[in-house]
């Protein structure tokens, strides 16, 4: 692509539903779907993606069963603006029954969570051409079995990659660490808001020092998003992070949404500590372009947020931001997640 025909793709960032991506040039529609054009481009890991969460076991999604659509929490037909942080694309209905989904139809099989099985996942990242998904399970200290569920669920396709999810306030978490561990799980994922835990509280603390030996990373939510119950935006300033990070130095820690709304502080917490990665799920076109250019791009990887969202929106951000720089946009889709998971 030329750098004008860049420029002119770049002014025009707002796009009339999902489809519409394909007036970019790495990307068409084949049969009603919107897949990869450009298969140079194939090779991307996604280090954020999740499958149905279930709550008050057992759970109630087939994790194996294959639809005809999945049904993402953004409708492919919703009209949305690269330009902003991802989810002010939602409008007030798509929060409500994103909500819903959520909440009580996590205790049934039924709503749009019964899409976001392993199939539809895996037919979605074939037509991008993505090779690898991280699944990053959230599990309370009861009645939730999310990480273990889900690494059964993957047994036998290499193209997922399973991490952990021990609460801090779970009953022995060092041995529960320790079997999903041994189930797969190739880090932990940690989200404040959801599971009510500040990311410095001491019982946390010590869950990031046994990742830290175990050699594996922890993946935080990072950031208020501002859909977020208030106690979730508090649990997740940016600057409550950094605690954990300093007095674990021996631990990686990826800052999934690279902050969200708190992108600055993010990127200040990644120039001071070389234990932390940004991940780039959710942040705009424009914040991609600025944490491509100030943070170190050994420590960036791609996410999407599925199924939240559809993978190949974050991928046109990534794209568009490392256009003429495919060194950098190596490391980002692919490289950089390869070192950090040890991938061979």
């Amino acid at each position: 692509m030329s750098a004008a025909s860049a420029a002119a793709i770049v002014t025009n960032t707002r796009f009339a539903n999902l489809f519409d991506l394909a007036r970019l040039p790495w990307f068409e529609l084949r049969a009603g779907r919107l897949v990869l054009a450009d298969r140079s481009l194939a090779g991307a890991i996604d280090l954020h993606s999740h499958l149905a969460l279930s709550y008050g076991f057992p759970a109630r999604v087939d994790l194996r069963k294959a639809h005809a659509e999945t049904e993402h929490y953004l409708p492919k037909d919703r009209e949305f603006d690269l330009e902003v942080y991802i989810n002010k694309n939602f409008l007030a209905d798509d929060l409500k029954r994103l909500e819903r989904d959520l909440s009580l139809k996590s205790l049934t099989g039924w709503g749009m969570r019964k899409t976001h099985t392993v199939p539809n996942l895996a037919r979605e990242m074939e037509e991008l051409g993505i090779t690898s998904s991280v699944l990053l399970p959230i599990d309370m200290p009861v009645l939730s079995k999310n990480a273990l569920t889900w690494l059964s669920a993957i047994e036998g396709r290499p193209e997922m990659i399973g991490f952990g999810s021990v609460h801090p306030f779970a009953r022995n978490p060092e041995a529960k660490l320790d079997e999903q561990i041994r189930r797969g799980a190739r880090g932990l994922k940690v989200h404040p808001a959801v599971q009510f835990v500040g990311p410095d509280h001491p019982r946390a603390m010590k869950l990031y020092a046994l990742c830290g030996a175990r050699n594996i990373p922890v993946l935080f939510h990072c950031g208020p998003v501002g859909i977020e119950l208030a106690i979730g935006r508090r649990l997740t300033q940016v600057r409550r992070y950094e605690k954990p990070i300093a007095e674990n130095p021996g631990t990686v820690f990826v800052l999934g949404h690279s902050g969200a709304l708190q992108m600055e502080e993010a990127i200040a917490l990644a120039a001071k500590y070389p234990n932390v990665w940004l991940e780039l799920s959710s942040q705009s076109l424009s914040n991609v372009k600025r944490i491509l250019g100030d943070a170190d791009s050994n420590r960036i990887v791609y996410g999407s947020d599925w199924p939240f969202y559809h993978q190949a929106i974050g991928l046109a951000k990534v794209f568009l931001a490392s256009e003429g720089n495919d060194a950098l946009r190596k490391k980002v889709l692919h490289e950089n997640a390869k070192r950090l998971l040890r991938i061979t």
